[in-house]
């Protein structure tokens, strides 16, 4: 090599090992940004821990900025304990303000309240403020992610760990669905005080409005909380609560193709819980959006459009349907996963009922691909038009 050509034997080893190692560890902190995001999701009934759907609930990922939900649990028992008021000020340390976007914008040395912390948390999702809180608490964040992990152990959380306070990217930060449903049940069981802060739909602080990224706190019937979280490795990520009545359901959703489809899919999941809560004779949830209404000049009386399904099976117990349509789910995820689960039950003349296990709700391409890469699974499917009356049809998802 030329750039060694000066060099002695010992001091071209010497050379390559460094470079060796240059290129290890870059390829390391590389590993999160290179990562694909993996889809899960799962609706749990709050009030009593069950599980009304789950896909991938065991599946570690990135959990981006889900992250400040412990942090702020972290905070919440700090305050619960007297050991800080929502008048305590936090200092910026230089490395808080270091923190990339999303952040609040803080400078060296300055001061918030705990109050505007936690605000500033909750809505514009700081990166600057969540390390500017776990400085402040724990000396550093690295000391404050053992805690956070330690805390996480204590709440059943067995397949998570956090690195910071952010959820920045770090290869060693990971959680799963079924984790983050649990701390967003725990936030809810064990500090109803402060729960009531992932309502805030927007933050004005020094004269500049942040609004809540979380859009189903004005899109959707019920809801009050809880956190959204993105960074490419992780896909769009989303931790809703909603409560209608006595009821209140805990939905989670990781690896989202987008902040709108995210939003979309977990409408789909509560909606269907919320049917499944009430014995599946309940209608629909409503939906809270702008819809013009349908001219009554135009009639649409016995009009059709048609939707698309795909069907994976016959079975003869309801259970085993509706399990092939998660396996199938599971199998073509980015084809599927904004599909309903329907188990169509189908009597035979001989008196049995089959039950027909399909994901409907999905386009004519979704529809022929998703079959393809199932049947190469060596899985069955097969492709349905389904006539839907035009009323309805924007709602047959």
């Amino acid at each position: 090599m030329i750039c060694c050509a000066g060099l002695s034997p010992w001091g071209r080893r010497t050379l390559r090992g460094i470079a060796t190692f240059l290129l290890v560890a870059f390829g390391l902190l590389a590993m999160p940004m290179l990562s694909h995001a993996k889809y899960a999701s799962i609706v749990v009934d709050a009030n009593t821990g069950r599980i009304l759907h789950g896909t991938n609930i065991d599946t570690r990922n990135y959990p981006a900025s889900l992250t400040k939900m412990m942090t702020l649990y972290m905070v919440f028992d700090a305050l619960k304990a007297g050991k800080l008021t929502l008048d305590t000020k936090f200092r910026a340390s230089r490395r808080a303000v270091r923190q990339p976007a999303s952040k609040l914008g803080i400078r060296y040395k300055q001061t918030l309240t705990v109050r505007e912390a936690i605000l500033a948390l909750v809505t514009k999702s700081a990166n600057d403020v969540a390390t500017m809180i776990a400085e402040n608490i724990a000396g550093s964040e690295r000391t404050f992610g053992l805690r956070m992990t330690a805390k996480a152990r204590e709440l059943g959380m067995g397949r998570t760990t956090f690195r910071n306070a952010s959820g920045l990217p770090h290869r060693g930060q990971l959680s799963t669905a079924r984790d983050m449903a649990k701390l967003a049940r725990a936030l809810i069981t064990d500090h109803p005080k402060f729960y009531g802060y992932f309502s805030v739909k927007n933050f004005k602080y020094k004269g500049r409005v942040h609004k809540n990224h979380n859009k189903l706190l004005t899109s959707y019937e019920g809801t009050d909380g809880i956190k959204t979280g993105y960074i490419r490795a992780s896909g769009y990520n989303l931790v809703a609560s909603a409560k209608r009545q006595d009821q209140r359901l805990i939905g989670v959703v990781f690896g989202g193709n987008s902040s709108k489809q995210r939003n979309r899919h977990m409408t789909n999941l509560l909606n269907t819980g919320f049917r499944t809560l009430d014995g599946g004779k309940a209608p629909a949830p409503t939906v809270v959006a702008s819809v013009p209404a349908p001219s009554p000049q135009k009639e649409t009386s016995g009009r059709t459009k048609t939707k698309w399904a795909v069907q994976v099976g016959a079975f003869a117990r309801h259970a085993q349907a509706y399990e092939a349509a998660r396996t199938a789910i599971d199998t073509a995820p980015s084809l599927l996963r904004e599909g309903q689960i329907k188990v169509v039950p189908l009597k035979k003349r001989n008196g049995r009922t089959l039950h027909r296990a399909r994901i409907n709700g999905i386009s004519k391409k979704q529809a022929y691909r998703a079959c393809r890469t199932l049947k190469r699974k060596r899985q069955h499917c097969m492709e349905i038009s389904i006539k839907v009356p035009l009323e309805i049809a924007t709602n047959f998802r």
